[in-house]
């Protein structure tokens, strides 16, 4: 309904506006100017687009400042902080190149508007300025394209020796998390394996998945270096977490990495923003079905020694579902398809 409004709306509009014109055409006929190409109106054209310019700026400049915190986030990792530094860099530098060209055309259309007698300055070429006007781009892209390239190899490289490995995995519409247990090691999984209990399709033969649990929320230490490796089971996701300035795909069949370092625990951010209620989410950046606005978990960021006492009072998945442990030892161990290697070799970063 709201659509079939907006496009009469855009209907009535356009019709007021020929309406307009074909009045001004009148006008102009019955005042003897029919013959005159331009009449006033490009005179008031020209004016407008300076009135354009001026007001369009000014409301950039002063929406950009007031508005600042509401299109921003706090860092709160890292690499997070050299990537906003990127950002602001090429923002900064286009939207300097942007204004100028754009203030430039404008006053140009104002200022060699139409006039009778003045005739066109036939200019062909000149060698110097075409030169500055390509070597000066080039040199600044080729530097923000390689200031990024290096910033990108940084952030994907090998996670460190002691980060915490927990997996993420996402399905339509939710995320569920993997810790491994005591021996540190993550089981392997298969989703051949996936069932009404077995979400994640974990292969619990294994004596490395004995151990392993999944939590109702994401905890994470502040401090520490946080291997994500990532999995999916239906239709593209995309873990996404703003704060940390983290995104990467979840994609079927291709398990992704990312490791970042949270600088902020959640009760630093709540201090930060004034907001008691604070918590950072983890979110869904594909649109991956009907539900995908609902597709979130919260996550928590501890400090150290709360961290380990969280997770030290965790108990394994097994532990909490004996019928599934029980039908393991009852039947011949599973046959693994795909074995995950915890050092994270052959683990696609490229999504």
């Amino acid at each position: 309904m709201m659509n079939i409004v907006i496009l009469l709306a855009a209907v009535l509009i356009v019709a007021i506006l020929v309406t307009i014109f074909r009045a001004h055409t009148l006008v102009q006929v019955v005042r003897g100017k029919e013959g005159d190409p331009m009449g006033t109106s490009n005179k008031v054209n020209g004016a407008l687009f300076m009135v354009f310019l001026i007001l369009g700026t000014v409301a950039f400049f002063v929406y950009s400042y007031t508005e600042f915190d509401r299109y921003t986030v706090p860092v709160a990792s890292e690499h997070g902080e050299v990537t906003f530094k990127l950002f602001w860099i090429t923002t900064a530098i286009t939207t300097a190149v942007f204004i100028i060209t754009n203030a430039v055309l404008f006053y140009f259309a104002w200022r060699y508007r139409y006039k009778e007698g003045q005739k066109a300055h036939f200019y062909s070429h000149n060698n110097t300025l075409e030169m500055i006007w390509t070597f000066i781009p080039a040199v600044v892209l080729t530097g923000l394209v390689l200031s990024g390239l290096f910033a990108w190899q940084d952030i994907t490289s090998k996670a460190p020796a002691n980060a915490e490995v927990i997996e993420i995995f996402g399905y339509q519409y939710a995320w569920a998390s993997r810790y491994p247990g005591p021996d540190g090691k993550l089981g392997p999984s298969d989703y051949k394996l996936i069932d009404s209990d077995n979400r994640l399709g974990v292969d619990f033969s294994n004596p490395n998945a004995k151990d392993d649990f999944i939590p109702r929320e994401i905890h994470i230490p502040k401090g520490e270096p946080v291997l994500l490796k990532i999995r999916a089971r239906d239709v593209i996701h995309s873990v996404y977490m703003p704060h940390f300035r983290l995104q990467m795909n979840a994609v079927p069949g291709l398990p992704t990495q990312f490791w970042f370092i949270p600088t902020k625990s959640t009760a630093d951010m709540a201090a930060e923003t004034g907001n008691p209620d604070f918590q950072y989410e983890l979110v869904c950046n594909k649109i991956c079905g009907k539900a995908h606005f609902s597709m979130r978990a919260i996550v928590v960021v501890d400090e150290k020694e709360d961290y380990e006492k969280w997770k030290a009072e965790q108990k394994s998945w097994l532990s909490k579902n004996p019928d599934y442990l029980a039908n393991i030892e009852a039947t011949s161990p599973v046959q693994v398809a795909v074995e995950e290697k915890v050092s994270g070799e052959e683990v696609n970063t490229s999504l």
